[in-house]
């Protein structure tokens, strides 16, 4: 049996941010994603998941090490292509929703593909099939203001999913909404992941985390642990390095 390709693959990756002094957000940090895992990078305040959020996808590069969205190396392309990588390969949910609040639900979803060079006609019939992945089909004509925030995310899931991304990173997408809207979306990440969605969440709740099948730990801009090779959640006390260097001088930065 052939292995699983890996929709995001970081090796050695590390971010360097200022000169004085050099301020490493990143350290050496090393792991794949295989297509179809369902995955949560968890980690408090200043561990660096902001910038791994990022550098993963392609928002920034990466100072030192290799980042891979579906095969393709982005240290490869220059800014066009990088842009073309991002609209074709990578969905992104947020936890504020970025909805236009003036167009509708259709039309929201279908501009996920405003950049990949698909005709008006087809955007609006994949914009529909994506609502109807999240349950929202029969809202298609409303605006954002008549939905709840539930509802409102959902929407954001379905215009990440339009475009049939290699890998969907979610940033806190429960982070605006009540503990039971809250699950009903993980639920819903947990179905789209079943029919074959890649999914990563990027998250500082560590309850959340745990309802996914795999936890990868970042503290201090390094994974301390991933469940996918340690699966002794109280492994987490000493970071492990990855072999990349940290410059002398170089200070922690407070991201998360």
């Amino acid at each position: 049996m052939r292995p699983t390709r890996a929709a995001l693959e970081l090796e050695a990756v590390t971010k360097v941010y200022g000169e004085r002094p050099p301020v490493l957000a990143l350290r050496g940090v090393t792991f794949s994603v295989r297509k179809g895992e369902l995955v949560a990078i968890v980690g408090p305040s200043g561990s660096g998941k902001t910038t791994l959020l990022h550098v993963m996808g392609t928002l920034e590069r990466p100072t030192g090490g290799t980042v891979r969205i579906d095969g393709v190396d982005i240290d490869r392309l220059d800014d066009r292509g990088l842009s073309a990588l991002r609209a074709r390969s990578i969905g992104f949910v947020f936890q504020q929703f970025f909805l236009a609040e003036h167009s509708t639900v259709l039309d929201n979803v279908a501009d996920g593909l405003l950049y990949a060079g698909v005709e008006v006609r087809e955007r609006r019939r994949r914009a529909l099939a994506a609502l109807e992945r999240v349950g929202l089909a029969d809202r298609a004509s409303a605006r954002p203001t008549q939905m709840s925030g539930g509802q409102r995310q959902r929407v954001a899931i379905a215009r990440a999913l339009v475009g049939r991304p290699a890998i969907v990173l979610a940033d806190e997408p429960t982070g605006n909404l009540d503990s039971v809207t809250g699950a009903s979306i993980i639920e819903l990440l947990h179905e789209l992941n079943a029919e074959g969605a890649t999914i990563v969440v990027i998250t500082h709740d560590a309850e959340l985390a745990a309802d996914l099948p795999r936890q990868v730990h970042v503290r201090d801009g390094r994974i301390v642990s991933d469940s996918a090779h340690d699966p002794d959640p109280d492994d987490r006390a000493t970071p492990r390095t990855t072999g990349a260097r940290v410059p002398v001088g170089a200070e922690q930065e407070d991201r998360s």
